[in-house]
């Protein structure tokens, strides 16, 4: 091995070892994570993720298992798959911002908010295929599937409109 590349490995592993390194923390530890953490990455429940993607609304815009809206990208199991990198879930959503927020507020009567906890849970659903195969009509609230069956009906109104 030459001089040169020792040195650099050396450097290298010496860098490493005095870059920051992420740290996993619940919500409530986020706050208390060690102070020399570059990144706090929370820790994601996906159970959680999937009560939040249909009670905040996720769902009147995003299938699963073929329930919710068509407005947007589906996460069926076959048509969207892991892993799944919660940045590119943010990058994504952002990019789409300028059309999601006047959307959900129509729909919705408001923009959907949600916390850095809230989306790592999501995405953690998302990244889940068991938690999206189990997802369920009967997980929907009741507000969020009579804001989706309109969503539908106007779309059928409209389509008809179409054809005559």
């Amino acid at each position: 091995m030459s001089k040169t590349f020792a040195g650099l490995a050396i450097a290298v592993l010496v860098g490493a070892m005095m870059t920051p390194l992420p740290v996993l923390a619940s919500e409530d530890e986020e706050e208390d994570a060690m102070p020399e953490a570059a990144i706090v990455i929370p820790m994601m429940n996906a159970a959680r993720g999937r009560e939040l993607f249909a009670e905040k609304g996720c769902v009147v815009c995003h299938q699963v298992n073929g329930i919710g809206g068509e407005d947007a990208e589906s996460f069926d199991i076959e048509e969207f798959s892991i892993p799944v990198n919660p940045f590119h879930v943010a990058a994504k959503m952002w990019d789409h911002a300028a059309a999601m927020i006047p959307e959900q507020q129509e729909e919705l009567g408001g923009q959907i908010e949600l916390s850095g906890q809230e989306l790592a849970d999501i995405v953690g659903f998302l990244a889940s295929p068991d938690l999206r195969k189990g997802f369920s009509e009967d997980m929907v609230p009741e507000r969020i599937r009579e804001i989706i069956e309109h969503e539908k009906e106007e779309s059928e109104e409209e389509e008809s409109k179409e054809h005559d």
